[in-house]
């Protein structure tokens, strides 16, 4: 962990539930840690939950605003960026595909943009998702080496943003030093997620007011995972690029957990119900818009290359994400909650 003490840490996207983990995170081990995004709404409570916006260099802008991502870049100076903002619902890029494409795709290219400006090389890590890959809805896991695709705007413009940093990276990157690569994770649970259309926020939301839990895409295979994991793979891959070996890691990784802990939606549900009361019915609809049914990911790279692997299996990670929402939904202390699972998972209980 000394690696991160004093470190100036700029992470995009840090008031969305997965850059609120990670700041907190990046706070206990004593980085200096700055933000970039837009202003919180309603469904980013998490960040509020954690008093974030007194703890660290909050600042909001929109990435799709290249002089303002200048700015903040030439501000902060970063060591290492993390770059997490992002539109993340499949569904929702079906109703605004042009601002999914705007902030996926273009928003990437302001941040390496900027960094590229830098007086100084950084290291940046992009986060993207498992879902760039062509997927042929099948049971074999996807290497890192598979062909890209992308059904959903979403996936689409997720593709692209990794087309996006291998070209600033050959184009302009290497050449002046900065080290940048990709992460690809996706159906992370954990508490604090509020996000609309996600299976665990809907399952929090349904047992908390006792109303029945409507599931979609009952019988869709995710490779589910506590947030945790990913973050520990990300924070990973962020010393690696920093090592003097760093250019066997400017590259594209996956993040997921085991193959025996890739499991559908129902599964999910009754896992859940093992921890909290509530009812649920299915409600998958044949005609809705197109999501991939089954998604898994190879992570024998991340193993052999980072030395990462998951921590938390599915039942583990499924028991600590709906005792957070059951406690947060009695009134403990969100901030001593949270602290507590990330010292319980870096000290391997």
């Amino acid at each position: 962990m000394g690696f991160w003490k004093g470190k100036r840490v700029l992470v995009t996207g840090h008031t969305g539930f997965k850059g609120s983990w990670l700041c907190e995170i990046l706070l206990a081990r004593g980085s200096s840690v700055s933000g970039l995004a837009l202003e919180p709404g309603n469904e980013q409570v998490l960040f509020r939950q954690l008093g974030l916006e007194t703890r660290l260099n909050h600042s909001v802008s929109d990435i799709r605003n290249a002089a303002a991502v200048r700015d903040r870049m030439q501000s902060v100076r970063p060591q290492i960026v993390f770059h997490l903002a992002a539109q993340s619902l499949v569904r929702r890029s079906y109703l605004e595909p042009l601002e999914t494409f705007a902030v996926n795709v273009m928003g990437t290219a302001n941040v390496l943009e900027a960094v590229r400006g830098l007086p100084e090389p950084c290291i940046v890590v992009v986060v993207t998702t498992d879902k760039v890959y062509q997927n042929r809805e099948w049971e074999q896991l996807y290497r890192e080496t598979d062909p890209l695709g992308g059904h959903d705007p979403y996936s689409a413009s997720k593709a692209a943003t990794e087309l996006v940093v291998n070209s600033y990276r050959n184009s302009f990157l290497a050449a002046v030093g900065v080290r940048v690569a990709t992460a690809r994770a996706g159906n992370v649970i954990g508490g604090g997620d509020w996000a609309l259309d996600r299976i665990v926020p809907d399952i929090a939301r349904a047992f908390t007011s006792g109303d029945t839990l409507k599931v979609r895409n009952a019988r869709s295979i995710r490779p589910w995972q506590h947030v945790l994991d990913p973050l520990a793979g990300y924070l990973r891959l962020a010393e690696a690029l920093a090592s003097d070996k760093a250019s066997e890691f400017e590259d594209c990784f996956n993040f997921g957990p085991e193959p025996v802990d890739q499991r559908n939606v129902v599964e999910l549900v009754l896992e859940a119900l093992r921890h909290w009361e509530g009812r649920w019915e299915d409600r998958t609809d044949p005609h809705a818009p197109h999501e991939a049914g089954h998604l898994a990911l190879s992570i024998e790279r991340s193993r052999t290359r980072l030395g990462w692997a998951p921590r938390w299996g599915f039942v583990r990670a499924v028991k600590e994400t709906m005792q957070w929402y059951r406690e947060a939904a009695k009134g403990q202390d969100i901030r001593q909650m949270t602290q507590a699972q990330i010292a319980a998972f870096e000290e391997g209980q």
